[in-house]
């Protein structure tokens, strides 16, 4: 059994000022991954049970029933790399097909990806594995010296591809791409577009979950930045735009108020929105084209209920 972790605290994402500079924004706006602390964490496993969110559930029917053929399209892999590894779960399947030597585990919350890597090398006694305390949004060219040499696979499940507008998915698809080398493979996760109301349903759901997660986000400003949310003085909108192709999530004023963070006064008007996530939706064509625009080649296609894999050389 091999297990390394390695920490970059200078990779780290700046909380206090990336919060700062999005409440002075017009409009103002939160990047999602903020989501993610301890009851984030929490708030979203619940979420994923929800009967209206099918998305996890979905893929992970998708993943073993397509599994033989992604691992024969595939071919021999001898690492491989997980940015946003989270619980390191959805990853154990590809261990199980593809018997890589190596995995690298890549997430910002250091204390439980180093508990969940750990986890994964007890259990595959004959697999390196390096876990990475790092926001690989902010610097992931920071991984490349811990990799090996060999055939490298970079897997992004679960649709967060979707957080991103175009630009900015060609420009992570890009770094994955110089991550992979020139003989390396992405396999990616995305949703389909489909029916709005059931879009709509998913981040509506009838338990509120979805709801008290993005509510959480200003308990989590007022615990770590000193801010004075009061969330009863906020409504969680959520609503799928057909022509953008996006669900956006937004948390609604529903009052004139100021609010203090880190010292500094922000106003929200009545009905004014504090932008919290976009969730971009594709079609099969639209996302290749895409990975394309980021010098990636089309090697395989999987689909069911709504959702799509694709690998990518």
């Amino acid at each position: 059994m091999s297990f390394t972790f390695q920490d970059f605290p200078a990779a780290r994402d700046d909380l206090r000022a990336d919060v700062l500079a999005g409440l002075a924004a017009h409009p103002k706006a939160i990047p999602p991954k903020y989501f993610y602390d301890e009851a984030g964490c929490r708030l979203f496993d619940a979420i994923c049970a929800q009967p209206e969110y099918a998305l996890c559930r979905t893929e992970q029917t998708l993943m073993a029933t397509h599994l033989p053929d992604i691992a024969a399209t595939l071919g021999e892999v001898d690492c491989i790399v997980e940015p946003g590894a989270g619980d390191c779960t959805k990853v154990r399947l590809l261990l199980d097909a593809l018997r890589p030597t190596h995995l690298t585990v890549i997430d910002i919350a250091g204390g439980p990806l180093a508990a969940a890597a750990q986890a994964v090398s007890r259990d595959y006694p004959q697999l390196a594995v390096a876990a990475l305390a790092m926001d690989f949004l902010h610097d992931l060219e920071a991984a490349d010296p811990c990799l090996p040499a060999g055939r490298r696979l970079v897997y992004y499940p679960g649709s967060s591809i979707g957080n991103f507008p175009p630009d900015a998915a060609t420009a992570l698809l890009a770094r994955f791409r110089r991550l992979a080398g020139a003989a390396g493979h992405l396999l990616i996760g995305f949703d389909l577009k489909k029916d709005p109301q059931r879009l709509h349903a998913a981040y509506n759901d009838d338990a509120g979950v979805t709801a008290a997660f993005n509510l959480n986000l200003l308990a989590r400003l007022n615990r770590e930045l000193g801010a004075d949310f009061d969330p009863a003085q906020f409504r969680h909108y959520a609503f799928y735009n057909p022509v953008a192709g996006r669900i956006e999530m937004h948390l609604v004023s529903l009052a004139e108020q100021d609010v203090h963070v880190a010292g500094e006064r922000f106003h929200f008007a009545l009905g004014e929105t504090l932008h919290t996530e976009h969730s971009y939706k594709f079609r099969c064509d639209e996302f290749s084209a895409l990975a394309r625009t980021a010098g990636w080649q089309l090697a395989g296609e999987w689909e069911h209920n709504g959702f799509a894999v694709q690998l990518f050389r």
